[in-house]
């Protein structure tokens, strides 16, 4: 794979180079108009492979959050066109790396030494390349390490690279007036937190220590002696990453046990510990060759107050979501409906969030839950598509719902589409059993 030996790091930088696909993009829907006119019946998928190639081609120059974007839309499979989510996913754990000059001038500059001073042995070539950092193998003192390295400016791009996406990002979700700045601080400062790694060491090792208990579940050491702000070193893990693992040919019963190790991961995180791995996409996981799960990034982490925490649950059981009063009640505390809300803007939302809750929490009021049942997945991709088509739901104030939504839908949206990647059928238990037995436990995270 061809190597990077610089990044666009500069606001105008980054912004031509959007440009520049934009225009490529431009040419594609010429062809496609002139495809349709000549009866092409493949013009459309013709289309979206085209609009995916040169948009992911574009992103990967520039890595950091714009890559990030489409590292986080390949998770969107029930809505996005098939050629987008295969092309986006590349985006997790494969992107060209930077070259091996530029790694070790990176890591000169943010380690005042070069990586053979502090190794036995460094391997120039990346092993992975993903949106914010690139892996390299390693060894010192008989242990195998993988050391995470931070492309050059990726911090420092972050908030022009949003401040570029924000008017796309308003007019797709329909957001209007001041309230929506929340939400591009919430991104934004997950983003910048995902470029701390001194903060995901002591996030990773918290989140370990309290997380070592649950069967089929593995996590490296990590090394603070190595790592630093840019510099991230931890344990080389043996496995295949998830999504590879998927595409074998492998039991039901081991897709059941590694499925149930991730759900139950997750739940410990969110129910015992009230901050959760948000970054559920096939990149973070291996699979061991005992059929063990292996996580291994958690820069992205996200706390969960108590004031959604409690309505957001509860509106996961049934009963709640059909008591009328209830479900108003919670959702005025979760801001989807709000005091400013005119009649018919009240009816109109409480009726499709309605739709929405029945559905995505029913894995939450079974006790065994099929993930790969396809109706399940059918009736999600239609919800969509009714969404997407509805010119009603266009004219509405897109401003509904607390900032913390952001990042625990990504979580749970994410996490079901690896369990029906893994065919998973899970034992759903009542979620008191992931709760701490000591108080202090879920402040460690």
């Amino acid at each position: 794979m061809k190597t990077l030996d610089s990044i666009p790091t500069s606001k105008l930088e980054r912004a031509s180079k959007l440009v520049g696909t934009g225009a490529k993009i431009g040419v594609n829907y010429l062809k496609y108009y002139g495809n349709k006119l000549t009866a092409n019946e493949g013009a459309r998928e013709q289309l979206d492979q085209e609009n995916a190639k040169d948009i992911y081609d574009g992103l990967k120059q520039l890595k950091g959050s714009a890559l990030k974007v489409a590292q986080m839309l390949s998770m969107e499979k029930s809505i996005l066109p098939q050629a987008y989510v295969e092309k986006f996913s590349l985006a997790q754990f494969s992107v060209p790396p930077l070259s091996a000059p530029l790694v070790r001038k990176t890591f000169k500059k943010s380690f005042g030494k070069y990586p053979e001073e502090l190794f036995d042995e460094f391997t120039s070539e990346s092993v992975n390349a993903a949106s914010i950092g690139q892996v390299h193998r390693a060894k010192k003192d008989g242990k195998e390490l993988a050391v995470k390295i931070q492309y050059p400016g990726v911090a420092d791009s972050i908030s022009s690279d949003l401040g570029l996406v924000k008017p796309i990002a308003i007019k797709m979700f329909n957001l209007k007036g001041k309230d929506s700045e929340k939400y591009f601080k919430e991104v934004e400062g997950k983003l910048l937190e995902e470029t701390n790694y001194k903060l995901e060491l002591e996030q990773s090792k918290a989140i370990t220590k309290a997380c070592k208990h649950l069967p089929n579940l593995k996590f490296p050491n990590y090394y603070p002696e190595l790592s630093n702000q840019r510099i991230l070193t931890m344990d080389w893990m043996k496995g295949i990453h998830l999504a590879e693992y998927t595409k074998t040919d492998f039991s039901r019963t081991e897709g059941n046990k590694i499925g149930q190790a991730l759900w139950d991961f997750y739940m410990f995180q969110i129910h015992g510990l009230r901050s959760v791995h948000a970054d559920p996409h096939p990149g973070n996981f291996l699979v061991n060759e005992h059929g063990e799960l292996i996580a291994i990034d958690f820069g992205c982490i996200k706390q969960i107050p108590d004031d959604f925490y409690n309505p957001y649950f509860e509106l996961a059981k049934k009963e709640n979501i059909n008591n009328p009063d209830i479900f108003e009640k919670k959702m005025m505390e979760l801001e989807i409906l709000l005091p400013t809300d005119s009649p018919e803007e009240r009816a109109f939302f409480s009726k499709i969030f309605h739709q929405m809750l029945s559905l995505f929490t029913r894995p939450f009021n079974s006790a065994v839950f099929d993930f790969s049942d396809e109706r399940f997945w059918t009736e999600i991709a239609s919800l969509s598509e009714q969404f997407q088509n509805d010119t009603q739901l266009r004219k509405m104030n897109g401003n509904r719902g607390s900032r913390h939504f952001l990042y625990m839908n990504r979580t749970f949206f994410g996490l079901y589409n690896l369990l029906h990647d893994l065919k998973a059928k899970i034992e759903v238990t009542n979620f008191h059993q992931y709760m701490p037995q000591n108080e202090n436990l879920s402040k460690s995270a």
